[in-house]
């Protein structure tokens, strides 16, 4: 079943964005063809351009503190299984420690590296990354797999703490709310929005069988959802009839 996170802040954006890029890094730095190695290479690269543009450290070890202190109120609640708290609590713990023994600014070290950094500045030109443009790269390319991943995986070290932290606290915010099942008719659905504590994403599930993707337009106060759909040679054009879906509203 298709599912479509959408968030409603700039944090949670930020923290989606991170998630989706090291998804693809970590699943090509496993594979083993060159040009797989390649595209790990840039889209590590890009979670750098997303760290030196937030005080992403800051925020998420203020969330992890928020969510340990609210699940240490759970203690004792005969609803809440008291294994599962404590291993909930005792990776908060670990990514929180892991979090703060880096002393220097997150992808620090990964900036005193020159040569990624002129990769990366090369990085942002069209084709930039020829060998004749630069044949120290192609060098490292051709040293093998093994050669490779060692590398990956020595420059992707310090940004793991980052990386187990968010998947902590998406974790804990995609289990947060309530699904209901709902039906936009005709391809339209609208949802007026009240509480003193707005939502900070929504998650939309939609059956396989049904050929359209949403788009959401949504603030504190009201959910707009139009579904589309592709014919992959103009723009999306309105789905036409009722959609069944289910929508979680989450909140940390």
């Amino acid at each position: 079943m298709p599912s479509y996170d959408y968030p409603f802040n700039e944090r949670i954006r930020t923290f989606l964005r991170v998630e989706d890029l090291f998804a693809k890094v970590l699943y090509n730095v496993e594979s083993s063809h060159e040009y797989q190695h390649h595209s790990a290479l840039l889209t590590l690269l890009q979670i750098l351009d997303i760290v030196d543009r937030s005080e992403l450290r800051s925020d998420l070890l203020q969330e992890l503190l928020r969510q340990r202190t609210v699940m240490e109120t759970l203690r004792g609640n005969p609803a809440i299984a008291a294994a599962k708290l404590d291993t909930i609590l005792n990776e908060i713990d670990v990514a929180s420690d892991a979090l703060r023994a880096e002393n220097t600014k997150l992808g620090q070290t990964l900036r005193m590296n020159e040569w990624l950094m002129s990769i990366k500045q090369r990085a942002g030109i069209p084709g930039g990354v020829c060998e004749f443009d630069v044949p120290s790269y192609h060098y490292w390319l051709g040293l093998g797999e093994n050669s490779r991943k060692t590398d990956l995986k020595s420059w992707l070290h310090p940004l793991m703490p980052m990386h187990d932290a968010i998947v902590i606290i998406l974790r804990i915010l995609r289990g947060s709310g309530s699904s209901t099942k709902l039906v936009a008719p005709g391809g339209l659905y609208q949802q007026m929005l009240s509480g003193s504590k707005p939502a900070q994403m929504l998650k939309i599930d939609i059956p396989s069988s049904v050929t359209c993707f949403p788009e959401v337009s949504a603030n504190k106060y009201a959910i707009n959802i139009r579904f589309n759909i592709l014919d992959f040679t103009q723009k999306p054009q309105k789905y036409d009839e009722d959609v069944n879906f289910t929508l979680t509203l989450c909140n940390l």
